[in-house]
Parts: C-alpha cells; sequence; structure tokens
C-alpha cells in the first residue's frame, strides 16, 4: 500500500468515527443535560433516539445519493455540515435547538459513513481486505472508547465538549480527502438527465416520510404516556396513529419499484432475515446496557463523568480485544458457536444486573460490563458471518443495507425500553426492572442459537 493509499484510508476514517463517536458519548451526558434543561428522562432521552433515527434514514438515502452526485462530494459536504452542527449545538438556546443540531449533525456523520467503506473499495486495490479491516477499527473502536472520552471531556470542560471535539478530526479529514479522494468520473447521462420527480422516486421520499411519521408518532405517544404516569387520550390516538402510519409504509414499500426498505427481501429468504432478527435483539440488549449502566453510575451511585466513563471502558477495551480472537475461532468453526456463546455472556451480564444493589463493589460493576464487551467483540465478527453465510452473493449490497437497518432498529428499541422502564425518573429499581427484561431477551438468544447450533450437528 504506497502512502496516498495510507492517506486516503486515514482520510476517510477521520470521517467515518464521527458516527458511531458521538452516538457513544452522550451516554455520559445525558445525566448533565438533564439537570442542565431541567428535564425528565423521557425527555432527555430523545437525544438519543433522534441521533439513530435519522442515521437509519440518512445512510441509506446518502448511498443512493453518492450515485448521482458523486462519493467524494457526498464525503466532503458531509464533513462540512458535521462541522456546522458540532459548532452550533453547544450554542443551543434550548434543548429543542439541541435535538435539531443533533439531527444535523447525525446527517452529516452518515453521509460519510454511507460512502466510506465504498471510497476505500474502490481507490485501494493493494491489500484492500486489511484496509477495510482498519475501517472497521475506526467504527467499533469510536463506538468502544465514546463513553471514556465523553466522560474524561465532561469531567473537564462539561457537557459543550462532546460537540467541539469533533472540530479537529472533521478539519483534518477534510483538508486530507480534499488532497486524497480522486474526483469521481461524470455521472452517468441518465443520473445527470434525472428530473426532479425521478430522484425523488429513487430515494423513495414518500416510503421516508412515512416510516419517519410512524415511528416518531409511536415513540412520542409510548413515551409522553409513560412519563405522565398514565394514560390519556391523546397519548392514544398519537401512538395508534403511528402504528396506523407503519402499516401505511409496510403497505407502501411491498409495492415501491424503489424502496427504502426492500422488505420483499425478508420473505425471499428467510434465514437473511433471522439473523437479522437475532441483530436487532443483540443491539437491543448491549445499546439498553451502553446507555443504561452511565445512568446507573450517576444517578444512583453518584458516580462522577471522569469515572464512569472511566468504568465503560472496561466494556469498550474487552470488546476491541475480543473481535480480532472471535475472527480466528469464527474462520474455522463458523459463525454460530461465537454467537452462542455471546448470548450465554449476555445471559450472564444481564442476571448480574438484577443482583447489583446501590453499594456494589466496584468489581462487580466491571464483570457485568466486561460480558457485554466479550459478547459484543464475538458478535461484531459473529453476526456479519452469519450474514455473508445466509445471503446469496447477488444481494449482498441489499443484504448489508439491510443489515445496517436492523442496528438503527435495535438501538432504537433499546431507547424506547429504557425510556418506558424509567418513566420521568431513572431509578435503581426500574435498573433492575431492565436487567430481567434483558434476561428474557438474552435466554431467547440463547434457545434461538443453541437449536440452530444443534440443527447443524445433525445435519453434518
Amino acid at each position: 500500500m504506497n502512502a496516498r493509499s495510507r492517506w486516503l484510508m486515514v482520510s476517510v476514517g477521520l470521517g467515518i468515527l464521527l458516527n458511531p463517536l458521538n452516538s457513544s458519548m452522550v451516554s455520559v451526558a445525558i445525566a448533565r443535560l438533564q439537570n442542565v434543561y431541567q428535564l425528565d428522562f423521557s425527555a432527555v432521552s430523545w437525544i438519543i433516539f433522534s441521533f439513530y433515527i435519522a442515521s437509519a434514514i440518512a445512510q441509506p438515502v446518502m448511498g443512493r445519493a453518492s450515485d448521482l452526485f458523486g462519493r467524494r462530494n457526498i464525503f466532503l459536504i458531509g464533513l462540512v455540515v458535521a462541522f456546522i452542527a458540532s459548532l452550533l449545538a453547544p450554542l443551543s438556546p434550548s434543548f429543542g435547538w439541541l435535538i435539531v443540531f443533533r439531527v444535523v449533525q447525525s446527517i452529516g456523520t452518515s453521509m460519510m459513513v454511507a460512502v466510506g467503506m465504498a471510497i476505500v473499495r474502490i481507490y485501494i486495490t493493494e491489500k484492500q481486505a486489511i484496509a477495510l479491516s482498519v475501517l472497521s477499527v475506526f467504527l467499533s473502536g469510536a463506538a468502544a472508547i465514546g463513553p471514556f472520552i465523553g466522560g474524561v471531556l465532561i469531567h473537564w470542560w462539561d457537557w459543550p465538549a462532546i460537540f467541539f471535539v469533533n472540530i479537529p478530526f472533521a478539519v483534518a479529514s477534510f483538508f486530507l480527502a480534499w488532497r486524497t479522494i480522486p474526483q469521481d468520473e461524470s455521472p452517468v447521462s441518465a443520473a445527470r438527465n434525472m428530473s426532479f420527480r425521478q430522484w425523488f422516486a429513487v430515494i423513495d421520499v414518500p416510503g421516508i416520510l412515512l416510516f419517519t411519521a410512524g415511528l416518531i408518532a409511536l415513540l412520542v405517544g409510548l413515551m409522553s404516556a409513560k412519563s405522565s404516569g398514565h394514560v390519556s387520550l391523546p397519548h392514544v390516538v398519537i401512538g395508534l396513529a403511528g402504528l396506523v402510519t407503519l402499516g401505511v409504509f409496510v403497505r407502501y414499500e411491498l409495492q415501491a419499484k424503489s424502496p427504502f426498505i426492500p422488505l420483499r427481501t425478508f420473505a425471499k429468504y428467510p434465514a437473511m432475515t433471522w439473523v437479522n432478527v437475532q441483530f436487532i435483539l443483540v443491539n437491543v440488549l448491549f445499546y439498553s446496557l451502553f446507555f443504561g449502566f452511565p445512568s446507573y453510575l450517576q444517578m444512583v451511585r453518584h458516580v462522577s463523568e471522569f469515572h464512569t466513563g472511566i468504568l465503560m471502558l472496561s466494556l469498550g477495551l474487552c470488546s476491541l480485544l475480543a473481535s480480532p480472537l472471535a475472527g480466528r475461532w469464527i474462520d474455522k468453526s463458523g459463525p454460530r458457536p461465537a454467537m452462542l456463546l455471546s448470548a450465554i455472556l449476555m445471559t450472564f451480564g444481564s442476571v448480574w444486573i438484577v443482583t447489583l444493589s446501590p453499594t456494589s463493589p466496584v468489581i462487580s460493576v466491571c464483570l457485568a460490563l466486561a460480558a457485554f464487551g466479550i459478547s459484543n467483540g464475538l458478535n461484531s465478527v459473529g453476526m456479519q458471518a452469519a450474514l455473508f453465510n445466509s445471503s446469496p452473493k447477488e444481494i449482498i449490497g441489499v443484504a448489508s443495507g439491510l443489515f445496517n437497518t436492523s442496528r438503527y432498529l435495535g438501538t432504537i428499541l433499546s431507547s424506547l425500553l429504557i425510556g418506558v422502564v424509567m418513566g420521568g425518573e431513572f431509578s435503581f429499581g426500574g435498573f433492575r426492572w431492565l436487567g430481567v427484561i434483558l434476561t428474557v431477551i438474552a435466554l431467547s438468544l440463547v434457545i434461538m442459537n443453541w437449536r440452530r447450533e444443534s440443527g447443524q450437528l445433525q445435519e453434518s
């Protein structure tokens, strides 16, 4: 790999890490933001919801847009958008404006993730597998150590620092990308001459609007009811409107020529569908703990942001150390044994959460975090391998897109689960109930993987 290729890889890596970094740093800032803006826990949870909903929509849309406007252009524009959002977010006069800038930040960082891998795949031809694995480290590593970075930044400079820290990354990535990413070839004439109506159909704007409106209405209905402590007619109406809209979305997507989420693929390839269902459940488990544990440490045990970040580092380091070991194991034995062990570790971690008390030793906290960290490292490799095994080669691009959608659905559901269980105030009792629910989900994953592993052994 020559020097230009290495710098290109660095420029892309610095850009794509901004999305997972910003999705994870905020986990340590929830308690501080709740105090700053005088909000209940359900309301402040929208700082998480907004980012993941925007990412779930923006990444597939920007992937398609790059075919029309060029990958280099989308990457550079994404850096500018992320820079502006990170600069303005700390200046927000209200929590509503902070959510707006958070959404803009998510869109900007998603633009880079959507095209970053493709840029490396196209322009780095030597040792491509190594280059792609390095980018995966940027993505997984940023997510893993995000709470630690967030805790340190908030401890020394308060919560605006988790936005300002993006600026040097964005600036460095922009100048490197400007110099190292080649100009895109001219779009094909069909794309250049495409009318607004045709572009509207290719991006599937109606599908995006139905999905967004339905999901937000459903979340608002559920979260508002739990936050207020009772179910009123407006809450029911909003929630039902969300469900109806999502039903219309499903029907529309099944008939659309260029669907935002190709739902027919799920029915056509059931093995791939099961992988995505498991991936949703895995992300519900992991991110429920990922966002719930810092709040438990800060609001129940009154641990500082700095020490919360240090404790959460045990999760991130275990995840990073387990990933390469998982890769070697899966190459020899396939993904199923690793996924089964991951589900067992998640069950152990969830049961351990139930046993915690407000005065449990620090080692107990670290054991639960380590169990989830190792399981996440196993899953990050195992789930991807299971996806490739279950997906025909001719639809691997579509399968990867659906896989990312499943990831975001899992993260959104995890935020919803925490919000519904906790309501307006994070409590130790709610945290224990969260552990019970996570135990049930983890046990269901153990059963699913055990049955599939047993079935494979019988076939062999």
